[in-house]
Protein backbone atom coordinates (compact mmCIF):
# COMPACT_ATOMS: atom_id res chain seq x y z
CA UNK A 1 0.00 0.00 0.00
CA UNK A 2 2.42 2.43 0.97
CA UNK A 3 4.80 1.96 -2.41
CA UNK A 4 1.31 2.24 -4.60
CA UNK A 5 1.15 6.02 -2.23
CA UNK A 6 4.82 6.42 -3.08
CA UNK A 7 4.51 5.19 -6.90
CA UNK A 8 1.36 8.13 -7.34
CA UNK A 9 3.14 10.52 -5.78
CA UNK A 10 6.04 10.24 -7.54
CA UNK A 11 3.65 10.12 -10.67
CA UNK A 12 2.30 13.36 -9.95
CA UNK A 13 5.26 15.25 -9.12
CA UNK A 14 6.70 14.31 -12.96
CA UNK A 15 3.66 15.04 -14.21
CA UNK A 16 2.62 11.52 -15.66
CA UNK A 17 -0.59 9.94 -14.19
CA UNK A 18 -1.66 6.17 -15.63
CA UNK A 19 -4.67 4.28 -14.83
CA UNK A 20 -6.65 1.73 -16.60
CA UNK A 21 -4.54 1.69 -19.07
CA UNK A 22 -4.43 5.24 -19.79
CA UNK A 23 -1.39 7.67 -19.40
CA UNK A 24 -1.68 11.29 -19.16
CA UNK A 25 1.32 13.49 -19.46
CA UNK A 26 1.72 17.20 -18.81
CA UNK A 27 -1.47 18.61 -17.70
CA UNK A 28 -2.05 21.73 -17.15
CA UNK A 29 -5.36 24.08 -16.30
CA UNK A 30 -5.34 28.08 -18.14
CA UNK A 31 -4.63 31.04 -15.15
CA UNK A 32 -8.21 32.94 -15.03
CA UNK A 33 -8.86 36.35 -13.19
CA UNK A 34 -11.65 37.08 -11.05
CA UNK A 35 -14.94 37.52 -13.00
CA UNK A 36 -13.97 35.09 -16.01
CA UNK A 37 -16.21 32.46 -15.77
CA UNK A 38 -14.43 29.86 -18.42
CA UNK A 39 -10.91 28.45 -18.64
CA UNK A 40 -9.75 25.30 -20.44
CA UNK A 41 -7.72 22.14 -19.20
CA UNK A 42 -4.85 20.95 -21.74
CA UNK A 43 -2.54 17.55 -21.60
CA UNK A 44 -1.36 14.53 -23.52
CA UNK A 45 -3.76 11.61 -23.57
CA UNK A 46 -1.93 7.70 -24.19
CA UNK A 47 -4.28 4.36 -24.02
CA UNK A 48 -2.69 0.83 -23.87
CA UNK A 49 -6.07 -0.15 -25.50
CA UNK A 50 -7.92 1.97 -27.46
CA UNK A 51 -10.64 4.48 -25.49
CA UNK A 52 -12.98 7.48 -26.27
CA UNK A 53 -12.41 10.64 -23.48
CA UNK A 54 -16.18 10.74 -23.22
CA UNK A 55 -16.30 13.20 -20.10
CA UNK A 56 -15.20 15.42 -17.47
CA UNK A 57 -15.75 16.23 -14.25
CA UNK A 58 -14.56 19.46 -12.16
CA UNK A 59 -15.45 20.46 -8.65
CA UNK A 60 -14.31 23.53 -9.51
CA UNK A 61 -16.51 24.24 -12.75
CA UNK A 62 -20.31 23.99 -12.85
CA UNK A 63 -19.55 22.50 -16.46
CA UNK A 64 -16.97 20.69 -17.66
CA UNK A 65 -17.42 19.60 -21.72
CA UNK A 66 -15.12 17.73 -23.81
CA UNK A 67 -14.49 20.73 -26.38
CA UNK A 68 -12.68 20.90 -30.07
CA UNK A 69 -11.88 24.57 -31.84
CA UNK A 70 -11.48 24.46 -35.52
CA UNK A 71 -11.43 26.84 -38.38
CA UNK A 72 -14.53 26.32 -40.64
CA UNK A 73 -13.94 28.90 -43.57
CA UNK A 74 -12.45 32.19 -41.97
CA UNK A 75 -13.97 31.08 -38.29
CA UNK A 76 -13.16 29.68 -35.47
CA UNK A 77 -15.29 27.71 -34.31
CA UNK A 78 -15.53 25.97 -30.58
CA UNK A 79 -17.93 22.70 -29.48
CA UNK A 80 -18.48 19.84 -27.47
CA UNK A 81 -17.14 16.98 -29.16
CA UNK A 82 -20.38 14.78 -29.66
CA UNK A 83 -20.09 11.24 -28.56
CA UNK A 84 -16.32 11.74 -27.05
CA UNK A 85 -12.99 11.75 -28.38
CA UNK A 86 -11.12 8.98 -29.99
CA UNK A 87 -7.87 8.08 -28.06
CA UNK A 88 -6.48 5.11 -30.63
CA UNK A 89 -4.50 2.69 -29.18
CA UNK A 90 -1.22 3.45 -28.39
CA UNK A 91 -0.75 6.60 -30.13
CA UNK A 92 -0.57 9.74 -28.21
CA UNK A 93 -3.61 12.84 -27.96
CA UNK A 94 -2.69 16.22 -27.35
CA UNK A 95 -5.32 18.61 -26.06
CA UNK A 96 -4.17 21.87 -26.41
CA UNK A 97 -5.23 25.60 -26.88
CA UNK A 98 -6.41 26.07 -30.69
CA UNK A 99 -7.41 22.42 -30.66
CA UNK A 100 -9.41 19.86 -28.85
CA UNK A 101 -9.21 20.61 -25.29
CA UNK A 102 -11.59 20.43 -22.14
CA UNK A 103 -13.49 23.34 -21.19
CA UNK A 104 -13.82 24.52 -17.90
CA UNK A 105 -17.30 26.65 -17.31
CA UNK A 106 -19.37 28.44 -14.69
CA UNK A 107 -16.18 28.46 -12.87
CA UNK A 108 -17.30 28.64 -9.21
CA UNK A 109 -13.61 31.08 -8.06
CA UNK A 110 -10.60 32.30 -10.06
CA UNK A 111 -7.83 29.99 -10.77
CA UNK A 112 -4.38 31.50 -9.85
CA UNK A 113 -0.99 30.93 -11.36
CA UNK A 114 0.30 27.71 -8.87
CA UNK A 115 -3.14 26.57 -7.80
CA UNK A 116 -4.53 22.91 -8.86
CA UNK A 117 -7.72 22.07 -9.86
CA UNK A 118 -9.07 18.34 -9.26
CA UNK A 119 -9.88 17.00 -12.87
CA UNK A 120 -12.09 14.02 -13.24
CA UNK A 121 -11.66 11.93 -17.17
CA UNK A 122 -14.54 9.65 -17.75
CA UNK A 123 -12.94 6.40 -20.82
CA UNK A 124 -15.20 4.41 -22.21
CA UNK A 125 -13.90 1.04 -24.17
CA UNK A 126 -14.69 -0.28 -27.09
CA UNK A 127 -17.00 -2.69 -25.00
CA UNK A 128 -19.02 0.37 -23.58
CA UNK A 129 -16.80 0.13 -20.17
CA UNK A 130 -16.33 3.25 -18.27
CA UNK A 131 -13.16 4.40 -16.28
CA UNK A 132 -12.10 6.87 -14.55
CA UNK A 133 -9.10 9.17 -14.22
CA UNK A 134 -8.73 11.33 -11.20
CA UNK A 135 -6.27 14.10 -11.30
CA UNK A 136 -4.63 17.03 -9.91
CA UNK A 137 -3.83 19.70 -12.42
CA UNK A 138 -1.71 22.74 -12.03
CA UNK A 139 -2.77 25.78 -13.18
CA UNK A 140 -0.48 27.85 -15.31
CA UNK A 141 -0.16 30.97 -17.64
CA UNK A 142 0.98 28.81 -19.97
CA UNK A 143 2.73 25.02 -20.55
CA UNK A 144 6.52 24.59 -19.63
CA UNK A 145 6.74 23.48 -23.53
CA UNK A 146 5.55 26.90 -24.58
CA UNK A 147 7.87 28.79 -22.30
Amino acid sequence: MKFESLALIAALACGTVYAQGVEIKDAWVRTTVQGQKATGAFMKITAKDGVKLVGASSPAAGVTEVHEMKMEGDVMKMRAVPGGLEIPAGKTVELKPGGYHIMLMDLKAALPKDATVPLTLLFKDAKGVESKVEIKVPVAAMSAQQH
